[in-house]
């Protein structure tokens, strides 16, 4: 095949998109059939590695090759967007989302300035009001930032907390968190510049979720012993278990304290788009500022991350800067610049890879699918909750189920051996490729978590991975 200039005609180009775009297709044919985990032996891995560590060569080379090579890439990878991959928080990537993200590399057009493209600035503002108010509840005038993912979004929220609390003066600035909140909340926070002996651990309560009698116990505490609270995050679905602190109790105590409340929603915050997820995340309406992945419980590729605040001046204030080569460049009327809303500067337009699957499949796919993983995961918790050999300690509140093997007795020595037959049971678990499930620490015990989130995954899957934990703990 004849290589293809940086300036292709019709035709290449043609030729050029017929070749991706038949890969894509069988791709996502293929993913049912697809082995959830890494199926490439170590030697074959460390080839991959090698060869594509290379520098790349001064001629030009064959589009068709190079696919055959990414192919092999992907296929040494764990299947993220299969029906099968229930493990940690899946993101399953839609192909209406793709295919706008294509569209919106082709015209590449500059989104951190409203001026430079106002259109498309609108259409992503537009996307930015609805995850605000229709999906968090937050009131009219709320909006927010499209980021690379939750890390990034939650960091802009501790800054924006930080300037409006703390102001420059940092000192004694106290965060206030659980040990099963996501684990960049405090990263944002010593990114922020708040010490991490500042980050508070909030006990739980036997349902793992924040106790708010003890966060405002340790609040007074910190205020008595001359420190400054400034900020409480409440989780709206941990990445562990799932669990839903209480945000209503949290917002009260955030509102009495004069605390800036965040919640961290980036798993759960779609399933408020249910009936059953608006009334279990209660409480996110009375946020100051929320986060959200996209990537997550929207179905979208991974790299889409939200903030959204209930007074984006706070944004303004904390990231808000600009230069003299900037004066040609004015503000539009009505509509946000992305660049004085978080820390970077350049930001793609990236409100077409919700846009157009929101405007093609109607919100209304989006909430049948979820309330979909909200039965399966009841569904899984039901059939494990039914196993003698099982504990199933807490009924799910979004997607995730958590389960571990029962001890013989309630001794330290049953304990750490059923914490060694757990993981055995995961290990053998996933010796089946049509799944693939993941662990964590919980409650101080191994347990093993399903996580039903990718779009595609439906019952049959889950009626599988559950006839085959049945057949392996009655054996």
């Amino acid at each position: 095949m004849d290589s293809f200039p940086l300036e292709p005609d019709r035709a290449a180009m043609g030729e050029m998109g017929g070749l991706v775009l038949g890969r894509v297709m069988d791709f996502v044919e293929s993913l049912p059939d697809r082995p959830t985990g890494n199926t490439t032996d170590p030697q074959e891995t460390a080839d991959l590695v090698k060869s594509f560590l290379a520098e790349p060569p001064e001629e030009a080379g064959d589009l068709t090759a190079l696919l055959d090579r990414l192919e092999r890439a992907v296929e040494c990878s764990l299947e993220t967007a299969g029906p099968g991959y229930l493990a940690y928080v899946p993101g399953g990537g839609l192909y209406s989302s793709a295919l706008a993200e294509f569209y919106t590399r082709a015209v590449n057009r500059y989104g951190s300035l409203a001026m430079v493209a106002p259109a498309l600035t609108a259409l992503e503002e537009s996307v930015l009001r609805w995850m605000a108010r229709d999906v968090c509840g937050l009131p009219e005038g709320s909006t927010g930032l499209l980021t690379t993912g939750g890390s990034m979004a939650t960091f802009s929220a501790v800054v924006a907390a930080r300037h409006q609390r703390l102001g420059e003066d940092l000192t004694g600035g106290t965060a206030y968190v659980t040990a099963y909140a996501h684990h960049s909340v405090a990263k944002a926070a010593r990114l922020a510049g708040i010490a991490a002996r500042n980050v508070r651990t909030v006990p739980c309560t036997a349902d793992l979720r924040m106790d708010t009698e003890a966060a405002a116990a340790m609040i007074s505490a910190d205020r008595a012993a001359g420190l400054r609270p400034f900020l409480l995050v409440g989780s709206a679905g941990t990445t562990g278990t799932g669990a839903v602190d209480p945000l209503p109790a949290l917002a009260g105590l955030a509102e009495r304290e004069d605390l800036w409340f965040h919640v961290d929603a980036a798993y759960g915050g779609f399933f408020r788009l249910t009936e059953r997820g608006r009334r279990r995340l209660a409480g996110t309406e009375r946020a100051d500022s929320v986060t959200l992945d996209p990537h997550k419980t929207l179905f979208l590729p991974f790299g889409t991350g939200a903030l959204v605040v209930r007074d984006p001046a706070t944004l303004y204030a904390a990231h808000e800067g600009t230069g003299d080569y900037l004066q040609d460049l004015g503000s539009a009327d009505g509509l946000p610049n992305y660049a004085h809303l978080g820390p970077e500067l350049t930001h793609e337009v990236r409100g077409l890879r919700a846009w157009i699957p929101l405007h093609l499949h109607g919100v209304a796919a989006f909430r049948d699918a979820l309330d979909e993983k909200l039965d399966l995961a009841e569904r899984v918790h039901d059939r494990l909750a039914g196993l003698p050999a099982l504990e199933v300690p807490w009924r799910p509140e979004l997607s995730t189920v958590a389960f571990r093997v029962r001890p013989r007795d309630s001794g330290a020595d049953a304990v750490e051996e059923a914490d060694r037959a757990t993981r055995h049971l995961l290990d053998r678990i996933n010796d089946d490729p049509r799944v693939l499930l993941s662990s964590t620490v919980a409650d101080g015990r191994q347990t093993i978590r399903v996580c039903v989130v990718v779009h595609r995954t439906h019952a049959d899957r889950i009626d599988g991975l559950l006839d085959r934990i049945s057949t392996l703990v009655a054996a």
